[in-house]
Formats: structure tokens, C-alpha cells, sequence
């Protein structure tokens, strides 16, 4: 069931037969998005709902197709969570300076290499003048340094 996406299987003929055929719609990942955000606390929620839709688009048209890369909606949910606890962590961080951390932590660790270049440069084309603070990992960053 749900073909196309990775993992599944297609049902078998003699299971397809029991059922009837169902119209499917794309769904409003703007709409989704400003309403999550909206939820979350976030002021300017249309802005910043319209900005990541874009962001993930322009990632699906200009990064490489990989397997392991996802830009629906699963991929689009938590991000919007992981902002949320952003915003709450630091209420007063700039909005879209939260979602862009939420965006940049949470897709730059699939990334390939070659793929890092474009996806900062998308983000920088979406957020122009924008400056990201770096996130503070304290004890796990020197722990690694350390065993590298």
C-alpha cells in the first residue's frame, strides 16, 4: 500500500478487486504549514509558512535526488514542531531566524556534501540578510572534537 513511497509494496490483485478506487487531492502545504505555525505561536505564520514551502520546492528541484532526502509532508511537520520548541526554548529570538535554525538542524544533517553549498544558498536567497547564530552544543561538540 502507498506505492511510490519507500518501503511499501503494491497491493495484490486479488486484494485490489475488494476495493473501490478513491480521488486523492495534494494537499495545502502552505495552508498546513501557516496553521501549525499559528499553533505554535508564531506571529508572522503566513510569511514564514510561504517561505519554507518555497524552500522545500526549490530543495526538491535543485538538490540531488536522493533516497534518503524527504521534503513532504512528514519532513515539513517536524520542522514545524522542532521550531515551536525553538520559539519556546528562546521567545526572543526573531521568528524567522527560529524557523531557519529549525530548518537548517534538522535537514543539514541528511545533506550530502555537495549538496550543503545549494541548500545555504536557497536559504540565503529566501532569508536575504538574515544572520543565523550558531547553536551552542557544549559538551557533545568538544567530546567529538576530542575523538576526531
Amino acid at each position: 500500500m502507498n506505492p511510490g513511497y519507500a518501503g511499501r509494496a503494491e497491493l495484490p490483485d486479488n486484494l485490489k478487486a475488494l476495493f473501490r478506487p478513491v480521488a486523492m487531492m495534494v494537499p495545502d502545504y502552505g495552508l498546513i504549514a501557516e496553521i501549525i505555525l499559528n499553533s505554535e505561536g508564531f506571529n508572522a505564520a503566513k510569511l514564514l509558512a510561504r517561505k519554507m514551502v518555497n524552500l522545500y520546492r526549490l530543495s526538491s528541484e535543485q538538490l540531488s535526488k536522493q533516497d534518503h532526502y524527504d521534503f513532504g509532508m512528514r519532513a515539513v511537520k517536524s520542522v514545524l514542531v522542532m521550531a515551536g520548541h525553538l520559539k519556546r526554548q528562546n521567545p526572543d529570538l526573531e521568528e524567522n531566524v527560529t524557523l531557519i535554525r529549525a530548518l537548517r538542524d534538522s535537514n543539514i544533517p541528511k545533506f550530502l556534501s555537495f549538496d550543503l553549498p545549494l541548500f545555504r544558498g536557497i536559504i540565503s536567497d529566501l532569508y536575504p540578510g538574515v544572520s543565523i547564530p550558531n547553536s551552542d552544543y557544549g559538551q557533545l561538540r568538544v567530546t567529538i572534537e576530542k575523538q576526531l
